[in-house]
């Protein structure tokens, strides 16, 4: 019987998560913004999902800044999360955001944003209507927040370089 595992992500793992959100979104442009976002360091937590030694699926959370009147508001936001389409159903999905929302929280950490199918993170305690009174470029119902202690319910979302330059191309 084989065991899933979750751990931190390494260097070494570069291939195999680029290969997992490749093979989960179908294109290059989730993988793509992966790498950019470890480049640039604007990675605060980042996991792999093992199953018998195999990277089979991925969740990184990148620096997000709530700004308002002047301040600006350290969160987190939640992009990508994938896992190989052939364990798709499994449960890979939920185990990383329900782990990671642990060490976030443990870290200090106070709101996550997804841009996400509202059932699928509602699961987790998203909701739009905690994004709903922030402003941003992806302001629709899928934009959901979750909050686990005093955070901001309004002001600009503004989110690491790599979501300009890398979802624009």
């Amino acid at each position: 019987m084989s065991m899933m595992s979750i751990r931190m992500a390494t260097q070494r793992d570069r291939a195999a998560i680029r290969h997992v959100e490749e093979h989960a979104f179908g294109q290059s442009t989730e993988a793509g913004l992966v790498d950019a976002l470890v480049n640039s360091a604007d990675v605060v937590l980042e996991l792999v999902a093992e199953e018998d030694g195999a990277v089979v699926g991925h969740i990184l959370f990148s620096r997000l800044y709530v700004e308002k009147d002047g301040a600006r508001t350290p969160a987190v936001a939640l992009a990508p999360l994938a896992v190989e389409p052939s364990f798709h159903g499994t449960g890979i999905g939920g185990a990383l955001v329900r782990e990671a929302h642990l060490r976030l929280k443990t870290a200090g950490e106070t709101l996550s944003v997804v841009l996400g199918d509202p059932e699928y993170y509602g699961r987790f305690g998203y909701t739009h209507a905690r994004a709903a009174g922030f402003a941003s470029d992806y302001q629709c119902d899928a934009l959901q927040a979750l909050a686990w202690g005093d955070a901001p319910e309004s002001g600009e979302l503004a989110y690491a370089g790599p979501f300009r330059t890398q979802l624009a191309a």
